[in-house]
């Protein structure tokens, strides 16, 4: 996994459909899409899930559902996001099958240690900073945080939580595969532009 990976949030989307941003971060470069829909039914879901593989499929960017698994498996896409209160991984990973794209999110040291037993795809760290799209975490990890979790982890790494162009370098600099995004690009004025950013930011990072 490499590159920039958006995570949406339809309230943070400034009065724009999530389809018309997910069109503008796929013209900047974005690398996965993940789903996130807390707030609406799962028939609404299920449609939305649908529409928006519509849309990245031809592009082979791939669809990552936040959380459901009855909705990635009804939408046919490529992944799950699932946290320690999901289901559990070996339940998750028989249901979606060997090819599927499965995170988890980590929060503890604890939740770390435990995923080096897991053959998920990758680990959300969460949150890298204080961010108020990440309200019910246990606290940031920071960039210390982060680089001790890369030392130990035999996992691909995504961290999730604050990141934007100000510290998208020192992110990467500390071991980041992919970095998730939340408001960067989803509250952002010209979200195509935003994601192009932090793709040059990323690509430039990953080349020291």
């Amino acid at each position: 996994m490499r590159g920039i990976y958006l995570v949406t949030d339809r309230g943070l989307c400034r009065n724009r459909t999530l389809t018309d941003v997910i069109l503008q971060a796929l013209q900047g470069g974005v690398s996965y899409v993940q789903l996130r829909e807390k707030d609406i039914s799962t028939r609404l879901f299920v449609e939305e899930a649908k529409a928006v593989r519509k849309i990245l499929k031809p592009r082979n960017v791939p669809l990552i559902i936040n959380d459901r698994i009855d909705v990635a498996l009804a939408c046919e896409a490529e992944g799950v996001h699932i946290g320690q209160e999901d289901m559990p991984y070996a339940i998750a990973r028989k249901l979606m099958g060997p090819k599927a794209i499965i995170g988890l999110s980590v929060e503890t040291w604890a939740d770390v240690e435990h995923s080096q037993k897991l053959d998920v795809d990758y680990i959300g760290v969460s949150p890298i900073f204080t961010t108020p799209t990440k309200t019910d975490t246990k606290g940031a990890w920071g960039l210390d945080g982060f680089a001790k979790i890369k030392a130990f982890s035999r996992h691909r790494l995504v961290p999730i939580g604050g990141i934007n162009e100000s510290n998208a370098a020192d992110v990467i600099d500390a071991g980041a595969d992919c970095i998730a995004v939340v408001s960067a690009i989803c509250s952002a004025t010209d979200p195509a532009a935003a994601t192009r950013k932090l793709k040059k930011i990323f690509d430039a990072a990953s080349r020291k």
